[in-house]
């Protein structure tokens, strides 16, 4: 296992962030940080919804692959209530995220098209070690 802790800066876009620290494959295990202008896809929704303002993260958690990501994110306002869903582009980082990836050495994670659910899906082999 190796772990890679993050510190993302304003302005930086989450999702591409934790693409880009992750794209050899690694799990999202942990993070908090804020947000503005957060954008979720909720459970069953075909687009994403933007609502705007200032919210904190609560937590983060999800998996990276190089062909994509499933990350979920549950974020609260400023009145404290909380909403969560599928993390999309355009959350841009508004003082700080500090995100705790692993990385998994010796396994290869891609996101195939499964027909079952529609969706790409994670898929996880070990790795093929040259000789």
């Amino acid at each position: 296992m190796d772990l890679l802790p993050l510190r993302l800066s304003p302005g930086e876009d989450l999702r591409r962030a934790l693409e880009a620290a992750g794209a050899d494959g690694a799990f999202v295990v942990s993070g908090i940080g804020s947000l503005r202008d957060v954008r979720l896809r909720f459970a069953g929704a075909p687009e994403a919804t933007m609502l705007p303002g200032d919210f904190e993260i609560i937590s983060i958690a999800g998996a990276i692959a190089a062909d994509g990501a499933h990350l979920h994110m549950a974020v609260a306002d400023a009145d404290g209530r909380v909403l969560g869903g599928h993390v999309v582009y355009g959350n841009l980082v508004r003082t700080t995220a500090e995100v705790l990836l692993v990385r998994v050495p010796g396994w290869q994670l891609s996101r195939p098209f499964d027909p079952a659910t529609g969706y790409p899906e994670l898929s996880v082999r070990r790795a093929v070690e040259s000789p």
